[in-house]
């Protein structure tokens, strides 16, 4: 490697090490104001995304455009010089902001439009006039210098003290609202008519979450921008959403893969000065979605296979030991199918394999798994040999079978030639006091020990 190239690695070293240090004072004043940021909105937009909202972050954001335009041209009018105030136009985009949410719910509430298509058109119109009258901003004196542009992509990087103060003022009030109301928001995301008839408004709690989220998009525009901001809003609650059914607990996973979100794309920016912080922010985010997405608990990819897998393997592995139960009953006699007499009695690997029809590379798979798993044995005839586990599952996989055969037969019109394909997509669900039950309401026409097949010939298995 070169000198030189070693210089760089060693610079970029340094700017990292600063950076994951906190060393430098403008990366903690940054790193606290997007952090809290990022905690309040995951907090807000759980909400949202419960309350079906997920395009009002975007509505407002792009809302407060013109608000933005209007608030500068105002105060230049005024007051030469004070346009650039964050103040003023903060203030301007909250009003503008409200107003696009406002009729959103006006044209919801008064006409036949759906909800979705009255946010498309407010966000069209309120971003057209937004960009029409930036081109009125740019053609003032003082115009190029606004420095407007930071509302629309962000400037994470250049936040001052006071602007931290500001966002990370707000985000704890915002934060403690939602806490404050935790429980008057989840009726309101689950069940509105519910809430109605305990006696709670629903109209004012929607208007207090629209006013967050309002909040939480306008601090945001000086961070990541109104073109990022919703994503703070929209996916951690999103990512959280992947590992827990609990609201709580979803809420604050929410809460904590926002600020993480903020506080490492904060630190990421500030070791690669090139990367812009905002959109670094927002990949973080995506990043851990995209983790969340795969590995989540409860809605993760790689969990529902894997449970879908196992469901799979013990349906396999129960027709399997059913399979090896109806092979040997012809033989044994139905009287004398217990475990004992199983266990002693060999298993011809070609009639086992022709009883269901398996794919050979299936039954290969389910013969090897049932074998790991101590169910049966293998003998020196190239059969097999149920072993005391194996026959103790095979008798109970029959008898589940066999009870809801008789029920289906006794209790419903199905065709009998139906009844044991009907029985298959049933079996493996029922749990013990299901089974309870179903011995309770066939007990007239049930003899001790396993139910005789319901099909004429005993053993046949479609």
């Amino acid at each position: 490697m070169s000198a030189s190239s070693l210089l760089a690695v060693d610079s970029l070293w340094e700017l990292f090490s600063r950076a994951i240090s906190l060393r430098d004072y403008n990366t903690r004043v940054v790193l606290a104001g997007t952090t809290m940021l990022g905690i309040s909105g995951g907090l807000v937009g759980t909400f949202l995304v419960l309350r079906k909202r997920a395009l009002a972050a975007d509505v407002v954001s792009h809302a407060a455009l013109p608000g933005i335009a209007v608030a500068f041209l105002l105060a230049e009018r005024l007051a030469p010089g004070s346009g650039r105030s964050t103040g003023v136009l903060l203030l301007g985009a909250f009003v503008s902001g409200l107003l696009g949410m406002a009729m959103t719910l006006a044209i919801r509430r008064w006409t036949r439009i759906k909800e979705d298509a009255a946010l498309a058109i407010v966000l069209g119109l309120f971003f057209g006039l937004g960009m029409a009258l930036f081109t009125v901003v740019q053609r003032t004196k003082t115009g190029n210098a606004a420095g407007l542009s930071h509302f629309i992509f962000g400037k994470t990087a250049s936040l001052v003290a006071a602007d931290v103060w500001l966002i990370g003022g707000i985000s704890v009030v915002v934060a403690l609202l939602c806490c404050g109301v935790f429980k008057e928001f989840s009726l309101l995301c689950f069940d509105e008519e519910f809430a109605a008839a305990r006696g709670y408004r629903t109209t004012f709690l929607d208007g207090l979450l629209t006013l967050l989220a309002v909040t939480v998009t306008l601090i945001g525009l000086q961070s990541v921008g109104l073109l990022l901001v919703v994503a703070l809003l929209l996916i951690p609650p999103t990512a959280a959403r992947f590992w827990s059914n609990d609201l709580k607990v979803m809420s604050g996973l929410a809460a904590v893969i926002g600020g993480a979100s903020c506080a490492v794309g904060v630190v990421l920016s500030a070791s690669f000065p090139r990367l812009a912080a905002g959109p670094v922010i927002v990949l973080t985010g995506s990043g851990l979605f995209v983790v969340s997405l795969v590995f989540g608990k409860e809605r993760g990819l790689w969990p529902r296979w894997r449970s879908q897998r196992q469901f799979e393997q013990r349906i396999g592995r129960s027709d399997l030991l059913r399979a090896c139960y109806e092979l040997l009953e012809p033989i044994l006699g139905p009287d004398q199918t217990t475990q004992d007499s199983l266990t002693k009695s060999e298993i011809d690997e070609f009639e086992l394999s022709a009883m269901r029809q398996w794919p050979s590379g299936r039954f290969h798979g389910l013969v090897s798994m049932a074998v790991g798993e101590g169910l049966l044995s293998s003998t020196s005839t190239d059969g097999y040999r149920l072993t005391w586990r194996g026959a103790e599952e095979a008798r109970d996989a029959v008898r589940r079978h066999r009870l809801w055969e008789i029920y289906l037969l006794t209790q419903t019109d199905l065709d009998p030639r139906l009844v044991d394909r009907g029985a298959d997509g049933i079996e493996h669900v029922l749990d013990p006091q299901q089974l309870a039950e179903l011995e309770r309401q066939l007990a007239t026409q049930l003899p001790q020990g396993i139910p005789p097949s319901p099909h004429p010939i005993a053993g046949a298995v479609n």
